[in-house]
């Protein structure tokens, strides 16, 4: 047991967007009346942390402090939201009392939410918060055990997991703690269930999606209901370029910040694919103080897929056209400005008019008004955006049988992707352009 200190300071990190502050938390213990105070700015779920973190040190057999205790998380002009504070002010309270070897958070950052039974539980947003701290300097992190894989994609910082208040005091006592396997899983190929070759017909809807793919299109199908489109759309991911290692590293980071777990990073480029019923800030981005990814994120360096375009609120609709132009989502709110990467390639599907079947047709029953009202539901300046447009004419037969393939493989169109991309990165290589659509 040391000594106890006049003010005791462990670090987490703060995420404004995916950028990352280091936070200095403090803890002092004065003469008192019995009371905790947390100054910083705080949110709701950060300010209940003093109760979770007072009943987690008390059933793991630690004190708490019987007199004045005063949080102070610094900079204190910085609005901190989220409950993965718990683990450093935890520390910083055991430093205070002279439970802790002096110097041993140090060069460290804590995060972690803590149950009242003292277990460490896993947060969001740890891989984007471990990487801003990484480049502020941070080189060791402890994080609850559950997370270590996802901690492990950092390089450069030792990274060590705890599961309990009473392993968190080992390990900074000295003790070595959970660290990730070096057998670490490999990135994985998320391919969907159905191969191009396995979609008989479309032969004009497979090339306009070839084609998009190539260049990186924006792309729309129309079409009847059942012709294909949702079918052909779900398929780009797979035939576009497996992500490089940076890219993959902003995917995952997105996606730890929504609170998807991740063990391993991303091959292929994700789908985001909102039902048309979704909350504007589900798709754009939103959320109180300080504002959450969106699917227009979530889709970042990968495919955002509106199925039944039309369906969408016109508002949702041309808040795409700041997105589509530049490539982030800037969303303000009373108390910060943040900023989401959300640089996707944008796939719409629509049909004829209302019902389906197309105005003119023996079986169409719509008013030329909803027909007008149906077609305009896609502006111009959001189809001005988009490069191609095809027409999804119905084949007799959707799936090949197991005898019987129709064109290329999705390996096969893959491969001329690649080759393709390849041709404009060397046309291209001295300018700030990558592909055609750029």
């Amino acid at each position: 047991m040391s000594a106890k200190v006049q003010v005791a300071k462990a670090a987490s990190v703060a995420l404004i967007g995916i950028e990352a502050t280091v936070i200095e938390v403090e803890a002092w213990i004065g003469s008192g009346l019995p009371r905790v105070t947390m100054v910083g700015l705080p949110d709701a779920a950060l300010t209940q942390a003093k109760e979770r973190c007072r009943s987690a040190l008390l059933s793991q057999r630690f004190p708490w402090p019987s007199q004045v205790l005063t949080i102070n998380l610094t900079p204190a002009s910085l609005p901190k939201t989220g409950s993965h504070y718990d683990l450093s002010i935890s520390a910083a309270v055991l430093m205070a009392q002279g439970l802790l070897p002096t110097g041993c958070l140090a060069d460290v950052v804590l995060m972690g939410e803590l149950g009242l039974d003292g277990q460490v539980r896993a947060v969001r947003g740890l891989l984007p918060a471990l990487m801003g701290a990484r480049r502020l300097g941070v080189t060791q992190a402890i994080v609850p055990t559950e997370q270590l894989a996802e901690a492990a994609l950092v390089d450069e910082l030792v990274v060590r997991g705890v599961s309990n208040l009473r392993q968190l005091v080992e390990v900074l006592a000295g003790a070595p703690g959970e660290a990730p396997t070096i057998d670490m899983p490999v990135p994985v190929n998320d391919s969907s269930r159905i191969d191009l070759n396995d979609v008989v017909g479309l032969a004009g809807a497979k090339a306009c999606l070839e084609v998009a793919a190539a260049g990186r299109h924006h792309l729309y199908f129309h079409g009847p209901p059942g012709a294909g489109k949702t079918l052909l759309a779900s398929c780009l991911p797979d035939i576009l370029p497996v992500l490089s290692a940076e890219e993959a590293l902003e995917v995952a980071a997105i996606h730890s910040l929504a609170g998807i777990a991740l063990s391993r990073l991303p091959s292929r480029p994700p789908l985001a694919d909102p039902h048309h019923t979704a909350s504007l800030a589900s798709i754009i981005g939103g959320g109180a103080r300080i504002a959450r990814p969106g699917a227009v994120s979530l889709a970042h360096r990968g495919v955002l897929f509106l199925d039944e375009a039309p369906e969408f609120s016109s508002s949702y609709l041309e808040a795409l056209r700041s997105p589509l132009e530049s490539g982030e989502v800037v969303l303000s709110r009373s108390e910060m400005t943040v900023r989401y990467p959300a640089r996707f390639q944008l796939v719409l599907t629509a049909n004829p008019c209302p019902c389906g079947f197309g105005a003119g047709s023996a079986k169409c029953r719509c008013a030329p008004s909803a027909v007008r009202r149906y077609a305009s539901a896609l502006s111009g300046p959001i189809l001005d955006r988009v490069d191609l447009q095809c027409l999804v004419e119905p084949s007799r037969r959707m799936l090949s049988t197991p005898t019987q393939s129709d064109g290329p493989t999705t390996a096969q169109v893959a491969t001329r992707v690649m080759e393709a991309r390849g041709r404009q990165s060397r046309r291209l290589r001295d300018t700030p352009w990558r592909t055609n659509s750029e």
